[in-house]
């Protein structure tokens, strides 16, 4: 028979056992009693920041990694000083903040590159710096941001938002695209202001005069004003047009501010007209000679100029028996030498007709499109694009842009060049792509527009900042 086992402790292993127990509940309390003491009184000035979880896009592809990170991170650490300090031109030292989050989705990049948002968990220690609104700031260079307070306005509250740039009423069931805001490098892009931009126009006209990428931005600023108006019924067109892309003239009145924002379509900005070439009368561009309807221009307060879009060897016969200057109707001329003779056509009228002292006058340099796999008549398409691009793919700066930049050098009229291009590289989630019309077909997309609300806003926002200098 075994024998049981003693459970008994012996004198001396009590005794080891007691002076152990002692020991470490003395050490303890030495321990808790030395950290409490070390432990400094915060001071009454520190400043805390509590975060709430902060999105972190890891985009992977198959051979690298790229990083939306410090865009986003930015964007939640400059709201959080906003609540803190309450001002942005307020700085706040030492002081750093900690935030923990993940995210999972699948975006487009390039052409055809799937890039997939893995789940990522990352602690972040960042010192709280402040960016600062300042006059000379190169606005161009930046990143987007993803801001759940965008956009500006909401779809359904603006009436003036024709079929093809209404991309949600045609379907599109993701929001992302309209909640992205540009952010230089270097300084604060302010939000655009309705009430401010309202006022500053008061008893002023607007206008507006390009192709219909100027009419994407003229919609885009109808939009955005009436975001401040009480009544929206106090605010129409003068003629009871309704905005559609086949009608190129429109006046909306803001009763309460007695002022107007105008649009006036002019694909060219010089005159287009026909010609007799051999039997046959022929469409022809006369680059010597400003747009017929550049009288309703004159005697605007803000204009803003555009053109590019139509600029490309389709629309204008490859340059063949299709520019003309007074009665000679060139055989072939190449589209960057027309296109410089008519932007110094455009000047001249500029510097002729506009007084300086009255109007200001900017030009939009022109928007990318972001077709893939063909042309707008060939088979292009981004439908599969829901985020912006984590780079731009074009290294190039667009010719037409240096030579209307060069050309206004030359102006004695003050010009402020509105650069939008590189900003918008990126977005080529922003297009209605098969979201242009009510009945969707893969076989034609648009990928020149843009989307509304969504990148127009943007161009509308450095518009305000430029004025808002101006005025300042």
């Amino acid at each position: 028979m075994e024998r049981q086992r003693s459970f008994s402790f012996k004198p001396t292993r009590l005794l080891l056992f007691t002076f152990t127990l002692f020991s470490s509940i003395f050490f303890l309390s030495s321990f808790t009693i030395w950290l409490t003491k070390s432990t400094t009184t915060p001071s009454p000035n520190t400043v805390s920041v509590n975060l709430q979880p902060l999105t972190v896009h890891s985009l992977t592809t198959h051979n690298f990694t790229l990083q939306k990170l410090p865009s986003l991170i930015d964007n939640r650490l400059s709201r959080s000083q906003n609540n803190v300090s309450g001002s942005k031109s307020e700085a706040i030292e030492n002081n750093h903040v900690g935030a923990a989050s993940s995210v999972n989705s699948t975006v487009m990049h390039g052409n055809r590159t799937k890039v997939e948002v893995s789940k990522s968990k990352v602690l972040i220690f960042k010192k709280v710096e402040v960016k600062k609104i300042v006059k000379e700031c190169d606005l161009t260079k930046g990143y987007w941001v993803f801001d759940e307070s965008y956009p500006i306005y909401a779809r359904d509250s603006c009436p003036f938002i024709d079929e093809g740039f209404d991309c949600e009423g045609n379907g599109r069931l993701d929001r992302n695209f309209t909640k992205w805001r540009w952010q230089p490098k270097d300084c604060d892009l302010p939000r655009f202001n309705a009430t401010k931009m309202l006022e500053f126009i008061r008893g002023k006209r607007l206008v507006f005069v390009g192709d219909s990428i100027n009419r994407n931005q003229w919609e885009s600023m109808l939009c955005m004003l009436l975001s401040a108006v009480k009544d929206p019924k106090r605010v129409y067109e003068a003629r009871g047009r309704t905005i559609t892309k086949e009608r190129g003239n429109y006046c909306f009145r803001f009763l309460d501010y007695q002022c107007t924002v105008e649009y006036y379509v002019s694909h060219f900005l010089v005159h287009e007209s026909k010609a007799r070439v051999g039997q046959k009368r022929r469409p022809t561009l006369r680059i010597d000679a400003i747009d017929h309807g550049s009288s309703r221009w004159r005697g605007a307060d803000i204009l803003v100029f555009n053109t590019a879009h139509w600029w490309s060897h389709h629309k204008t016969k490859a340059g063949i028996y299709y520019y003309q200057e007074g009665t000679l109707v060139h055989p072939r001329l190449n589209v960057s030498t027309a296109f410089s003779k008519a932007m110094m056509t455009w000047a001249s009228w500029v510097d002729k007709h506009i007084n300086s002292k009255k109007t200001q006058v900017f030009f939009r340099s022109s928007a990318p499109s972001h077709f893939r796999g063909g042309n707008w008549n060939s088979g292009g398409h981004c439908t599969e694009a829901t985020y912006p691009l984590n780079e731009t793919l074009n290294t190039m700066y667009p010719e037409k842009n240096i030579i209307i930049e060069e050309t206004v050098k030359q102006m004695k009229t003050p010009v402020t060049w509105l650069n939008i291009t590189s900003l918008s590289e990126f977005r080529i989630d922003g297009h209605p792509s098969i979201y242009g019309r009510k009945t969707q077909s893969s076989r034609i997309q648009d990928c020149s527009h843009w989307c509304l609300p969504g990148v127009p806003d943007v161009w509308n926002e450095l518009l305000f900042f430029h004025l808002q200098n101006r005025r300042g």
